[in-house]
């Protein structure tokens, strides 16, 4: 097959690129420009993108014997990715970066790319495993599963790319139960990035201070942080710079009155208020989700039963959590009705103990056992 290989400039992407060369494959590098800014997008182990890594790239592609090339997809980047993030904060919401640029850059506009250049699959650095499987009639379907290396497992962030790219996709590393193995693998092929630190947290916010990039993009916002009861505790320099179930940086200037711990439990975007209270009103076991992408729908049970048993994770890292769950022709309100919006949604009852701290704008996804089942958007989150 003709591959195309996602070389980020790190160790996990480089011995990914070695891999599919060593399956016999023909295999072109290139790396992703996404920044427009590279030369000041690393501070140590955060941000990406920078010349340091482009170099990293090439010399990892030198190594390998194959040919490198830089696609610059900043704007692109810039338009979906990062105004994806600055329009979910300044509604309240609460994204994950790393879900969209997989959704709208890995698996889009790269994927896209490489298919209209003749490439059959597009290799990454991903820890996640594709389970093939053949049918009697030749028939192939592919299923999404967790890596076994559970502290890097990444098949919840690529829940959102769905079946049909799943298919043009390989992730090599899938079968890797640790970070040392693979930071062996790169040394013993002679790969100078073997020892190169993880990049992490947000990639655009190469100095980590999520609130100052959004107070710089959006501009200061002052107003009021409220208990539940309306009294102002305290003030913020703008309600898109929280999340529901923070705890931290609140900056409340008066305690509670039975001196327990207050988090975030509402942002009020179109007042600008935070709303803070304690860490009960933040136990949720219903959540709505709009913009499922499904691997494979709930199968309905005997009778016409639309719900479907499954684990929840809502979190990059999460614990699972058992759930009863449902495929929806739109977003599910609370009322037991589906919003006509437009889009498929899915609807989670959770069967144990509650979830805590689940917000608007975080992904939502469903899995039964290791295999990925669907991917959502949370829209809504309540006791029921």
């Amino acid at each position: 097959m003709r591959v195309l290989a996602a070389m980020s400039g790190g160790v996990d992407s480089a011995v990914a690129a070695a891999l599919a060369v060593e399956a016999g494959h023909d295999v072109v590098g290139v790396h992703m420009a996404l920044s427009r800014n590279r030369d000041q997008f690393r501070t140590g182990s955060r941000g990406c993108c920078s010349i340091e890594d482009a170099g990293d790239a090439r010399r990892a592609a030198d190594v390998l014997g194959i040919p490198y090339y830089v696609w610059d997809l900043s704007e692109r980047f810039e338009e979906t990715v990062v105004a994806d993030f600055l329009a979910e904060y300044e509604a309240g919401r609460t994204p994950n970066p790393c879900v969209r640029c997989n959704e709208h850059i890995k698996f889009e506009a790269l994927l896209d790319k490489a298919t209209a250049l003749g490439f059959d699959a597009v290799a990454t650095g991903h820890y996640a495993q594709v389970v093939t499987h053949e049918a009697p009639d030749g028939t192939v379907s592919r299923e999404l599963h967790r890596s076994p290396n559970d502290e890097k497992d990444q098949s919840y962030v690529l829940a959102v790319m769905g079946p049909d790219r799943l298919a043009r996709a390989m992730f090599p590393l899938g079968g890797f139960a640790s970070k040392a193995e693979v930071r062996s693998e790169a040394e013993r092929r002679g790969l100078s990035v073997s020892a190169k630190p993880d990049s992490y947290d947000i990639c655009f916010v190469a100095d980590g201070d999520t609130r100052g990039f959004l107070r710089d993009r959006l501009g200061a916002r002052p107003g009021e942080v409220v208990d539940t009861d309306g009294t102002v505790v305290g003030e913020h320099d703008g309600a898109y710079a929280y999340t529901v179930g923070q705890r931290k940086g609140l900056g409340l200037g008066r305690p509670a009155a039975d001196g327990r711990a207050r988090y975030v439990v509402d942002v009020q975007t179109s007042s600008n208020t935070v709303v803070v209270g304690p860490a009960e009103l933040l136990s949720v076991d219903r959540v709505a989700a709009r913009d499922a992408v499904w691997f494979t729908t709930p199968a309905a049970a005997a009778g016409g039963d639309p719900w479907d048993d499954a684990e929840l994770q809502i979190r990059a890292h999460g614990a699972p959590v058992p759930v009863r769950v449902r495929a929806t022709t739109g977003t599910p309100r609370r009322d037991g009705s589906v919003a006509d919006d437009g889009g498929p949604g899915m609807e989670l009852r959770l069967t144990g103990t509650p979830l805590r701290g689940v917000a608007a704008g975080q992904s939502a996804v469903v899995y039964r056992g290791t295999q990925v089942l669907g991917q959502a958007t949370v829209a809504d989150a309540w006791r029921g």
